[in-house]
């Protein structure tokens, strides 16, 4: 059995290392390199599997011509993760390049309601395109809490409406971006009104929802919606506000001057909802229907930029927030030989590799060679740095602190500099992997797959798993008693990522919150 020795410790940079001396404003981007930025459209759907779309699992029964197009052009990622298993948190380090767990968020994801998580001198990539003197512009589901004006209606039960005829305040403008267009969080989170640049559009005059009962797949929560608001068109609605924006921009792009576009979509997500040329489609379900329909709206988008010439130009990527959820009803899938983990084990919100391994897939015509495939070990966090070294930016201490840049792999590496990977589940639990081995510090999923919390203390299963993923893809294999040293190896290494601040090189920096990460029942072994 293994035996971990007591020891204790605070698991927080802020009261471990001073802090670092004050980040200065880096400089702009040289403008003759200016005029060879590439555009850059950064499109993350919301709970596709892995297993989902055929570039990333050749067993895949849905069919996505246009995003295995994009891949035949491109290079797709086979080791590619988010950050956490669920929304807010990947969202947050896709942006800002560190892991959300450092922040107020210890578990779960944000509201339609919620308030701003990230702030206005926080690091991320719209700041860094900012700077590099593109045009920022974020269209679609925000999910990282901005400020509706509230009146209290009731103080003593801490209950309060929003005042629609307010400004939203703190949305995704004071976080880099020149405007945006969107919603507050998940298609199935009231308030449902679009946001333009802080202006709501049109006021909300009824309150909807779809009970699980009425349809299980097109389910979201009773709330306020406006008029302007239809929940069957959001999806094909954001990306002809994406094809608007790409046109708007084309001429400027001609002339040197690119632009960023960030668009998180709300789909394959509840409500699943395809549009009528889109049900039935697939033969399956309605979620892969709905699969099917971002595959032909990428194919749109895509095509947008040929129709406006800047397509040789243009840096895309494509992935998605965590796994694939439950609510896209397994078994149905399964009967078609369908797997959205493509073998992996769990889905969405677990800290199994089907709730963290995403779907990335890269475009970027004459810098980036057509048809790779890599296996190399990478984060969506990496897209901050990856967007620094393109633009040639500094490194900060505090910006990105746990992205490693792309680039190597694009250029035809088998590997970045990224060696480690945090994950985190939507209760909070943690798994650190270095290379193929990974150490999951809970004694379940963490997540809604069995077994959870309460199974794992009937069952007195152990409160921690090492997995071996070279041999072990399915997590099947328990490690933990076999092979102590490598526990407390990756013990200690996922404490000094915690305490640090910071999981790549640099001055030591404080977290946001104290972060505990360890189970109730193991300490941290003794070091020599």
């Amino acid at each position: 059995m293994l035996r971990l020795v007591l020891f204790s410790l605070v698991c927080t940079c802020g009261l471990l290392f001073g802090e670092a001396e004050e980040d200065k404003k880096p400089p702009e981007t040289d403008p003759d390199q200016k005029a060879n930025l590439p555009n850059v459209i950064f499109v993350i759907a919301d709970d596709l599997g892995i297993g989902d779309v055929s570039p990333t699992n050749p067993e895949c029964k849905i069919k996505t011509p246009n995003l295995q197009a994009m891949a035949d052009e491109g290079i797709t990622f086979f080791d590619a993760n988010s950050a956490s298993s669920v929304a807010t948190p990947s969202l947050y380090g896709a942006l800002t390049g560190r892991y959300a767990w450092r922040t107020r968020l210890e578990r779960g994801v944000l509201r339609g309601t919620s308030d701003h998580l990230i702030p206005a001198e926080r690091e991320t990539v719209a700041h860094l395109l900012g700077r590099a003197g593109y045009d920022t512009r974020m269209i679609g589901k925000w999910h990282l809490g901005w400020d509706w004006e509230k009146i209290t209606r009731d103080a003593a039960k801490r209950k309060n409406m929003i005042d629609f005829t307010k400004p939203v305040k703190n949305g995704p403008d004071i976080n880099g971006f020149d405007s945006y267009y969107g919603h507050c969080g998940a298609l199935d989170m009231p308030p449902y009104v679009w946001v333009d640049t802080g202006n709501i559009t049109e006021l909300p005059v009824s309150v909807e929802g779809v009970p699980s009962e009425e349809d299980p797949y097109g389910l979201y929560r009773k709330g306020m919606m406006s008029p302007d608001f239809d929940i069957l068109e959001v999806l094909p609605h954001v990306f002809e506000k994406s094809i608007e924006y790409v046109e708007s921009r084309a001429e400027d792009a001609r002339q040197g001057k690119p632009f960023f576009l960030y668009l998180p979509i709300s789909a394959p997500h509840t409500p699943i909802v395809p549009t009528s040329e889109f049900q039935g489609a697939s033969g399956i379900n309605p979620y892969a229907d709905f699969v099917m329909q971002i595959d032909h709206h990428m194919g749109e988008l895509l095509a947008s930029l040929k129709k406006a010439e800047i397509d040789d130009n243009t840096l895309v990527f494509f992935t998605s927030n965590n796994g694939c959820s439950p609510e896209a009803n397994f078994h149905a899938l399964r009967e078609h030989g369908h797997n959205p983990s493509a073998g992996y084990r769990g889905h969405k919100a677990d800290i199994y590799e089907g709730g963290l391994r995403v779907p990335l897939i890269v475009r970027w015509p004459g810098v980036i060679e057509e048809g790779q495939k890599t296996d190399a070990l990478i984060s969506l966090n990496d897209f901050y740095a990856t967007m620094r070294e393109i633009t040639d930016q500094p490194v900060l201490d505090r910006g990105g602190e746990d992205s490693f840049s792309m680039m190597p792999v694009f250029n035809g590496e088998p590997a970045t500099e990224r060696n480690t990977l945090v994950g985190h589940s939507i209760i909070g639990s943690f798994s650190i992997r270095e290379g193929d081995w990974k150490l999951c510090l809970c004694g379940g999923s963490g997540g809604w797959s069995p077994p959870r919390p309460r199974a794992v203390r009937r069952r007195k299963l152990p409160v921690m798993q090492l997995y071996n993923l070279s041999i072990d893809r399915g997590e099947q294999s328990n490690l933990l008693s076999e092979e102590p040293v490598k526990v407390n190896e990756l013990l200690l290494l996922l404490n000094e990522i915690v305490t640090e601040g910071r999981s790549t090189p640099g001055n030591p920096v404080s977290n946001d919150r104290k972060v505990k990460f360890l189970p109730r029942s193991v300490s941290l072994p003794k070091t020599e």
